[in-house]
C-alpha cells in the first residue's frame, strides 16, 4: 500500500505540470485581454499607457518568459502570484476561500448521500414495485431539472411572495455557527439533490447485482434477517461504484459549485474562477485551476486507497 501510494504521489508533479501549461496556454486564447479592460476605464489613454501597463504588469515579455517566471514563483516562492489588479497574493486568497467550498461540497455531499443511498437501497430490494416506480421516477427528476433553475426559483419566488431571501453575506461558523448553517444550508440542498439523482441511480443497480450473487442467496437460506443481509453483506460490496461516483462528484464540488456560488453570492473558489475570467486576471484563474487540479489528484488517490478498505479482494503492491 504504501509503495502504491508513494507511485501516485509521484505522478501529481508531472500531471500538475502538463496541466498548468494547458491552463496557461488556454486562459490566453480567451477574447481580450486585461490591458483592454484597464484602459478602458480611463476616459484618456494613449499607446504610451498602454505600454506602460503591459510592462508594469509583466506582460511586454514572450509568452514564454511569462510561463517560466509564473512556474519559477510557484516552485521558489510556493504561491501562484499576485493578483494583476489588486496585487493581492493568489494563495492568500485560494486559502482565505477554500473553507468556503468545502463547507459548502460537505453540506451537498450529506444531503446527496441522505437521499440517494436509502431510497436507492429500498429501490433495490422492492424491485419492480409501486415504490421502486416511484423511487426511479424521482432520481430521473433529480437529475433533469437543473439545478441552477431551482435555485434562482428559491432566490426570486420566496422574495416575492413573502419578502424573504437568503443571506448573502457570508456568516463565519466561528462568529454564529447557527447564521452559517442557515447561509449555507439552501445552497446545499440545492446541490445536493443535483448529485443524489445519479447516485440513486447507480446504489440501485449495484445492490440489484449483489442481491443477484450466490452468497447472498446463502445468506437468505440460512435465515439471516434482511436488515442483517442488506448491511454487512450486501451493501458493503455494492458501494465500490458508488465510491468511485462520489469521489468524482467532490472533485466537481472542489471548483465546479460555480452557478450554486454565483446565484447564493457565496464567496468561494468556484466564484473566484469566475470573477478572474471575467477580469482576465491571469495569476487568479491559472492559480485558481491548478489548485482545483491539485485536489481532484488527491481526492482520486483516496477514493482509490478506499477501495482496498471496502473490498478484501483489492491489493495494492
Amino acid at each position: 500500500m504504501t509503495a502504491y501510494i508513494i507511485r501516485r504521489l509521484s505522478l501529481v508533479i508531472p500531471t500538475l505540470l502538463f496541466m498548468s501549461l494547458i491552463v496557461f496556454v488556454t486562459i490566453r486564447l480567451i477574447p481580450g485581454d486585461i490591458i483592454d479592460l484597464m484602459v478602458s476605464e480611463q476616459v484618456m489613454f494613449s499607446e504610451v499607457d498602454r505600454a506602460s501597463i503591459e510592462h508594469a504588469l509583466g506582460l511586454d515579455v514572450p509568452v514564454h518568459v511569462q510561463y517560466g517566471r509564473w512556474m519559477s514563483d510557484i516552485f521558489l516562492h510556493g504561491d501562484f502570484g499576485e493578483s494583476l489588479w489588486s496585487t493581492e497574493k493568489v494563495t492568500d486568497e485560494l486559502f482565505r476561500r477554500f473553507p468556503v467550498t468545502v463547507e459548502l461540497g460537505f453540506f451537498a455531499i450529506i444531503t446527496a448521500l441522505s437521499i440517494a443511498l436509502p431510497i436507492g437501497i429500498y429501490s433495490a430490494i422492492r424491485q419492480d414495485t409501486g415504490g421502486d416506480y416511484l423511487a426511479r421516477s424521482f432520481a430521473i427528476a433529480l437529475i433533469a431539472v437543473p439545478y441552477f433553475w431551482v435555485g434562482t426559483l428559491i432566490l426570486v419566488f420566496p422574495s416575492l411572495w413573502w419578502d424573504w431571501s437568503p443571506p448573502v453575506l457570508l456568516i463565519s461558523f466561528t462568529e454564529d455557527p447557527l447564521g452559517n448553517l442557515q447561509m449555507f444550508i439552501i445552497p446545499a440542498i440545492v446541490l445536493g439533490m443535483a448529485l443524489s439523482g445519479t447516485t440513486m441511480r447507480m446504489t440501485r443497480t449495484m445492490m440489484l447485482e449483489v442481491l443477484r450473487q450466490d452468497y447472498i442467496r446463502t445468506a437468505w437460506a440460512k435465515g439471516l434477517r434482511e436488515r442483517v443481509i442488506i448491511t454487512r453483506h450486501a451493501l458493503k460490496n455494492a458501494l465500490i461504484p458508488v465510491v468511485t461516483l462520489l469521489g468524482l462528484q467532490m472533485s466537481v464540488l472542489i471548483g465546479g459549485a460555480v452557478i450554486v456560488e454565483q446565484i447564493f453570492m457565496l464567496p468561494g473558489i468556484g466564484r473566484l474562477l469566475v470573477e478572474g475570467i471575467f477580469a482576465r486576471d491571469y495569476p487568479v484563474v491559472m492559480g485558481a485551476m491548478m489548485f482545483v487540479g491539485f485536489m481532484m489528484l488527491i481526492i482520486n488517490l483516496v477514493v482509490d486507497i478506499s477501495y482496498a478498505y471496502l473490498d478484501p479482494r483489492v491489493h495494492y503492491k
